[in-house]
């Protein structure tokens, strides 16, 4: 991730919370009590350039997000388009409120371009959101990490949406070839940008969701990128949901994606506690 301008980081740190705001009910997004927050996390390998797509991956993402109703789903190697396909479902679970939706392409070293799907598309990460109170404004927020893995042509990504007043949210998709760029990409995200965020917008309960490429027990851990004050559950492997202590995990399982990619999907379960004088 570059260096910012005061006015981009202020505007990013409130971009992670969004997404976990996002989900409110209208009468917690108004500031009290507490809400149910569903986050769907899925890695879809759906660039048609590696070998573990199938083509398949994007009506399966459509299945699981009817069958479960998220609030908020995050998206890894996927293609722009697969962003409005999946809004719509979302959408259609959701039709009170509305959806927003966030695409950021990676970075290709070779070209100076964008990294680019099979088919021609800008390949990257996705957000969607659900928002309750429909005239809530959000704002995107993205970038690339100053780190990068120099034996890989991708160039990795953030992504957030920012809702104020509400929460924020961010995805991401970390080095897949070096774990040590990896877990320097996850400290800059945690220990950098979303401080910095916080210190200039006020706190937020905060969510992130996304293939971090790092694992629980793994060399480096990615227990070593999670910052006091946070809670982190996983899908066995190195998708990775993270969230601030006022967000209570109610339960996490991992969702088989019947062969079409090689992630499972992992969903979990939170509570989060809005307090609007903390």
């Amino acid at each position: 991730m570059a260096d910012f301008s005061y006015d981009v980081l202020r505007r990013l740190v409130a971009a992670i919370c969004l997404i976990a705001a996002a989900a409110l009910p209208a009468e917690s997004a108004a500031g009290s009590g507490s809400a149910s927050l569903g986050v769907l996390q899925m890695n879809l390998c759906n660039s048609g350039r590696a070998g573990c797509y199938t083509g398949r991956a994007v009506p399966r993402a459509a299945e699981l997000i009817r069958a479960e109703a998220p609030r908020l789903v995050t998206l890894n190697e996927i293609c722009q388009d697969d962003v409005p396909t999946l809004e719509r479902v979302l959408a259609g679970v959701h039709p009170e409120g509305r959806v927003v939706a966030a695409f950021q392409a990676a970075g290709d070293r070779p070209s100076g371009d964008v990294t680019r799907c099979h088919n021609g598309q800008p390949y990257g990460i996705g957000l969607l959101a659900h928002l309750a109170v429909p005239q809530v404004k959000h704002t995107v927020l993205s970038g690339t990490y100053p780190v990068q893995d120099v034996r890989d042509p991708e160039l990795r990504a953030w992504l957030c949406i920012h809702a104020p007043g509400v929460a924020h949210a961010c995805t991401t998709h970390l080095a897949a070839f070096d774990r040590a760029v990896a877990l320097a990409q996850c400290r800059h995200l945690m220990d950098r940008v979303v401080p910095q965020i916080r210190s200039r917008t006020g706190y937020l309960p905060t969510v992130l969701g996304g293939d971090l490429n790092l694992r629980d027990g793994g060399s480096p851990d990615v227990r070593t990128c999670v910052p006091p004050g946070h809670r982190r559950v996983d899908d066995g492997g190195v998708q990775q949901i993270v969230v601030t202590t006022d967000i209570t995990v109610d339960g996490r399982r991992p969702i088989g994606m019947n062969g079409t990619t090689d992630h499972p999907g992992l969903l979990a379960a939170l509570t989060v506690d809005h307090d609007p004088d903390r």
